[in-house]
C-alpha cells in the first residue's frame, strides 16, 4: 500500500517496496496507491480505502498488510483492528531484513538496536488488549500500564546494554583505523544505493569472495581488503559497506555508525551506482543524502556507474571516462560492468592517478653528486 501525498519520489509501481518484501520471504499478490493531501490521523488513509484494502486482501487470502510509508502507532494499531490483519511499515519491513541479514557479533549488536529503538515507540500497541481492564475511579491504572512500564524499563536497560557494546566495538575500530594510518594506508570506501552492485565490483578490484546477491540489502557487515594498484609504494584499503535506500529509518542510520564510520574516514569514496536503474539519478540524491547525514558529504567522491551491460543498448554512453555534476562540483565518472569485467582497468588506472594526486608516495632522497660520480 503506498500514498501519493504529491511529494517526490513516490513510487507510483511499489517496485521497491514489492523487491523488499520478496527480500524478506514474502510474497506480494497485490499493489495499492492512492492519492491524499494529507495522512488521515486514525488510518493513514481513510476509512473508504482501508475498507477497499481488507476486501481485496479477503479475496486474494493476503496475511499481511505492507505499507511504502511509516506509520504512527497509533494509526498502525488502527489499521490492525479496522483491517483484521497484522500491519507493518516500511521501516520495520528494512528491520527484519537487517535481523535476517546481520552475520558478525557488530552487525548482530546493530540491528537489535534499532529493533529495539523502534519496538519501544510501539508498546502501547502490543498491550492494547489490557485496555479495558483499565482500573477503576480513583486508581492510576491498571495491569496494561504496568505491563507498558515494566517492557519499557526492560528495553531501556537492553538499548544502554547494546550502547556500551556498540561503543566498545567503535573503539576497537577506531584502534583499526589507527593502525592502518600509521602504515600510511589510503582507505578507499565503496558507498551507493542497495543492489547497485558494490560487492560484485569489491570482489573484481580484490579478488574477494564477498556475498554477491541480486537482492537488496545483500551486505550488511563492512569488509576490508588490500587493494593492489601497481608499483605505487603505498597500502591501499578497500571497504564495502551496506548499501543505502529511500526513507532508510533513522534508527538504523544511528545504529550504524560505527560501520558507516569507515566511508566518514574515508580518503576518497566509490559511489556506486545502477546505471540500468531507470531511477538512479533519485538514487544518487538519496545516496548523497545520507552521506550528509553521516558527515561524509565533503568525502571525495568518484562516481561509479555500474551495470553497464544491464543497461539499455540506446543508453549506452560514447566514452567510459568523463565528469558528472553532483551538489555544484565536477566530479570524475566512470561507466563499468563489474559484472563482465568492461571497464574496471579504467578504473584501476583512476584510482592510481587519485591516489597519487591526493597522497604522493614517499620517495627516496636524490643522491648527491659525489655519491653518483663515484658509482
Amino acid at each position: 500500500m503506498g500514498v501519493d501525498f504529491g511529494l517526490p519520489h513516490f513510487d507510483a509501481e511499489l517496485q521497491e517496496l514489492g523487491l523488499l518484501a520478496q527480500t524478506a520471504g514474502l510474497q506480494p499478490v497485490a499493489r495499492v496507491t492512492c492519492k491524499r493531501r494529507a495522512p488521515d490521523a486514525a488510518l493513514f488513509v481513510g476509512s473508504g480505502k482501508a475498507d477497499e484494502v481488507k476486501l481485496l486482501a479477503i479475496q486474494l487470502g493476503a496475511q499481511e498488510i505492507l505499507f511504502d510509508q511509516s506509520l504512527s502507532p497509533a494509526q498502525q494499531r488502527n489499521l490492525e483492528r479496522h483491517l483484521e490483519l497484522p500491519v507493518n511499515d516500511r521501516t520495520l519491513l528494512i528491520l527484519e531484513i537487517f535481523g535476517q541479514r546481520a552475520r558478525s557479533h557488530e552487525g548482530k549488536l546493530q540491528v537489535e538496536l534499532a529493533r529495539l529503538q523502534y519496538l519501544s515507540t510501539r508498546l502501547v500497541r502490543r498491550w492494547s488488549h489490557l485496555e479495558r481492564q483499565s482500573g477503576g475511579i480513583g486508581m492510576r491504572g491498571g495491569p496494561g500500564e504496568a505491563q507498558i512500564e515494566l517492557d519499557r524499563r526492560m528495553i531501556g536497560d537492553n538499548i544502554k546494554r547494546i550502547k556500551e557494546r556498540l561503543a566498545k566495538v567503535k573503539r576497537q575500530r577506531l584502534t583499526q583505523r589507527r593502525q592502518r594510518d600509521r602504515r600510511e594506508a589510503f582507505n578507499i570506501s565503496l558507498v551507493g544505493y542497495t543492489n547497485a552492485g558494490k560487492s560484485t565490483l569489491f570482489n573484481a578490484l580484490v579478488k574477494a569472495r564477498a556475498y554477491v546477491a541480486d537482492q537488496l540489502f545483500a551486505t550488511l557487515d563492512t569488509t576490508t581488503r588490500q587493494l593492489y594498484l601497481g608499483d605505487m609504494g603505498r597500502m591501499i584499503s578497500l571497504s564495502d559497506t551496506v548499501g543505502f535506500i529511500r526513507d532508510l529509518p533513522h534508527g538504523l542510520v544511528d545504529a550504524f555508525q560505527a560501520t558507516l564510520q569507515e566511508a566518514v574516514d574515508a580518503d576518497l569514496l566509490l559511489h556506486v551506482v545502477d546505471f540500468s536503474s531507470d531511477n538512479h539519478v533519485d538514487q544518487i540524491a538519496e545516496v548523497q543524502r545520507v552521506l550528509k547525514e553521516i558527515g561524509a558529504h565533503d568525502v571525495p567522491q568518484i562516481l561509479v556507474f555500474n551495470k553497464l551491460d544491464a543497461a539499455q543498448p540506446d543508453r549506452r554512453p560514447i566514452v567510459l571516462q568523463d565528469s558528472y555534476e553532483l551538489d555544484g562540483k565536477q566530479i570524475p565518472r566512470i561507466f563499468l560492468s563489474a559484472q563482465d569485467g568492461e571497464g574496471i582497468a579504467w578504473l584501476r588506472q583512476l584510482l592510481a592517478q587519485t591516489v597519487v594526486a591526493r597522497r604522493p608516495a614517499v620517495t627516496a632522497p636524490d643522491f648527491p653528486p659525489d655519491h653518483e660520480a663515484a658509482e
